[in-house]
């Protein structure tokens, strides 16, 4: 049998029976097909045939490729899989005539894709089928499917090959059209909220928008050094700035950083800025999207995600609202001032199994910054009690370099972050529109490792009037990953970040 054939042999077999296509007069790749029904239609609509009944009246065409075969002799039964579904066809030497059944039998393979046309039927099973009476090759395949095509389960070739992904692994379809679906849901709950989707730049003379290290790139005809964005915040800042009032950019970010199941170097998120709101706008705005996103696909007030040995029931019908000192205190036993004003002593961080120090992209060992020692206690001892959908708020300014304070408490800046199953899904603030104090903000949280850039023409901007300001940003990996039920955002990442074959 073929499968059981060096793939090299495979490839020139197929492309000996191009060689015979062509001879025939016959165009192995034709420039196009015109059908009268998807496979999902040809379901829908035939679906109350009898078993036995055929539609002897309608001749129907459809298309799709080949992915199981049978031959009994002047017969052969086939299924072929479109976008939509997959239907079995039946072709039968008296009725597509011998010239054609040869063609078929010596000429075409599993893998190829095929115009077919004839009456339905429903088999004495029940199952539906097409009687062909004509079939057109639309394209000949040299590689065949894995062998395993209903089922192929090795990660790697899933993720660098996510086509035999796609065919092999119907699921998997599945999850990237709740995707779209997802990303649809959300710009029609902004569009109808009166909302405009603007573009800003991905290259950018600066990193900025968030704490985190960039990748480079450098323009030859300026002779400059650029970067591929880590966020478009200042950006659409400007623009509230301008006259804006309610905008949002959907699209690509990029972060220099580590690859694992919750974080790709290219990933896609959409940030939301409105005028004359706080962050508790940004809240109630966070709960529709999220409620409708749950809602599109197929979710009522709950869902299961289950993550490694873990399975979570979400409830979606109530949210969570607690502040980010409160978790501290319930969860770690330790003040959260005592963090922020240096009084743990290393003793006590080596109890809780957190490390200080850290090797930078120099090689140089160092000791972290607060705020990452902070983010790595809250990861481990807080983050993984947050399974119901919940609002963390008011987080100290030491994390929150571009969020404003509160006035009876310059400590503390209103912001809030939004978990779900442990996992962050979205990061908001009531946005600093004071330039003097975005000034010190920018010097203050300026580092080696991970810098928030000194954007003067932000600070300019700044200068000019902002009006108050509330913004919302939303990884859409994550949350398709979530609603998904996968627990890698590589599974909603078409083609995920891969170390290049060598």
């Amino acid at each position: 049998m073929e499968k059981v054939l060096p793939i090299q042999q495979i490839i020139e077999i197929r492309k000996e029976k191009i060689n015979k296509i062509l001879q025939q007069g016959i165009n192995p790749y034709p420039n196009f097909y015109k059908y009268t029904y998807d496979i999902y239609k040809i379901i829908e609509e035939f679906s109350l045939l009898q078993p036995g009944e055929v539609k002897e009246n309608e001749i129907v065409s459809t298309k799709g490729r080949i992915i199981s075969r049978r031959e009994m002799g002047k017969t052969v039964f086939c299924h072929i899989q479109d976008f939509t579904g997959k239907l079995q066809i039946y072709l039968k030497k008296e009725i597509v005539g011998e010239e054609k059944f040869k063609f078929f039998n010596e000429l075409v393979d599993i893998g190829d894709i095929l115009g077919v046309e004839g009456n339905v039927f429903k088999t004495k099973t029940g199952e539906l089928t097409i009687n062909v009476q004509n079939f057109v090759l639309l394209c000949k395949s040299l590689r065949p499917l894995p062998e395993k095509w209903h089922g192929l389960k090795d990660i790697e070739v899933r993720y660098r090959q996510r086509y035999l992904d796609l065919i092999s692994n119907l699921e998997v379809k599945e999850t990237f059209i709740k995707r779209s679906k997802i990303i649809s849901t959300i710009r029609k709950t902004l569009d109808e909220k009166g909302f405009i989707e603007v573009e800003t730049p991905i290259i950018q003379p600066l990193p900025g928008g968030a704490i985190a290290r960039p990748f480079k790139t450098f323009h030859n005809a300026l002779s400059e050094e650029f970067y591929l964005r880590i966020a478009p915040e200042l950006y659409l800042k400007m623009l509230i700035v301008g006259g804006f009032e309610k905008i949002y950019e959907l699209g690509k970010s990029f972060r220099n950083e580590g690859i694992d199941r919750y974080h790709n170097p290219e990933f896609t998120m959409i940030e939301i800025y409105q005028a004359y709101a706080d962050y508790n706008d940004m809240m109630e705005l966070m709960k529709e999207i999220f409620i409708n996103c749950c809602n599109t696909v197929g979710y009522k007030d709950k869902f299961v995600f289950n993550d490694d040995d873990q399975t979570y029931e979400i409830n979606f019908s109530e949210f969570t609202k607690i502040s980010f000192s409160e978790l501290f205190d319930k969860y770690v036993n330790i003040e959260l001032e005592k963090f922020l004003n240096n009084e743990i002593n290393d003793e006590t961080y080596k109890k809780l199994g957190i490390e200080l120090y850290e090797v930078d992209e120099t090689g140089t060992l160092h000791r972290k910054s607060i705020k990452k020692i902070i983010d790595n206690v809250f990861e481990k001892y807080i983050q993984p009690h947050l399974i119901q959908p919940t609002f963390v708020v008011d987080y100290p300014e030491e994390l929150s370099p571009l969020a404003k304070y509160k006035f009876e408490n310059k400590k503390i800046t209103e912001r809030f972050e939004f978990y779900v199953a442990s996992k962050e899904i979205a990061n908001a603030y009531s946005e600093l529109n004071d330039p003097i104090e975005q000034y010190n903000r920018f010097v203050k949280h300026t580092d080696k490792e991970e810098k928030m850039a000194m954007n003067l023409e932000f600070i300019t901007a700044l200068e000019h009037g902002m009006p108050p300001t509330g913004g919302l940003g939303i990884g859409i990996d994550r949350l398709c990953m979530i609603l998904t039920n996968n627990n890698s955002i590589r599974e909603v990442i078409f083609f995920p970040l891969m170390k290049p074959i060598k």
